[in-house]
């Protein structure tokens, strides 16, 4: 059972990769498909929006893709590729992915319109951002929220500390 961690991280990257490329080709075959069909569509504006999932998935297929070596005991794991579940860069960049994908199927049942939902993604990263940078700002500065100099709490105590003073209990003591 060596590597047993490695090899259950390898199998579980193959099943995320190999469900992500279905439903990859069922979300564009189904726009172009409908598109070639029945109704117009915006062509550039398909490839332009759908161009952040499938470099993600290029991505994610570069970084999580196991790979095997032949060895004395047939295949060995060589590599088990990244965690594709993991918190941060990551998990935003899954939620590109599915908003992509959402944007496309929404666009080939409602219409051209619909790509102004990928506006969306850069709006929100862009109010993070400011709330961050100036949330930052204000903590450095001094601003509100931030604890006073003196490290003495601004007075305000959670229901347990008001009614163990109340009864006369113990007593916090600032410094």
């Amino acid at each position: 059972m060596a590597k047993q961690a490695l090899k259950t991280q390898a199998s579980r990257n193959t099943a995320i990769l190999q469900r992500t490329h279905l439903i990859a080709a069922g979300v564009h075959a189904f726009h172009l498909l409908l598109r070639f069909t029945f109704v117009r569509r915006s062509f550039w504006a398909y490839l332009l929006l759908s161009f952040p999932s499938l470099l993600i998935q290029f991505w994610f297929e570069r970084v999580g893709r196991p790979t095997y070596v032949d060895g004395p005991n047939g295949k060995e794991l060589r590599r088990a590729g990244e965690d594709l579940e993991a918190k941060g860069l990551t998990e935003w960049m899954w939620d590109v992915t599915y908003w992509s994908w959402g944007c496309i199927a929404f666009t080939t049942l409602f219409g051209d319109w619909a790509w102004w939902f990928f506006a969306v993604v850069p709006l929100y990263s862009a109010w993070l951002a400011y709330t961050t940078f100036t949330g930052a700002r204000q903590g450095l500065m001094g601003g509100a929220g931030a604890m006073p100099a003196d490290g003495v709490s601004s007075g305000a105590q959670s229901k347990r500390q008001q009614k163990m003073e109340k009864r006369g209990g113990q007593k916090m003591q600032y410094r």
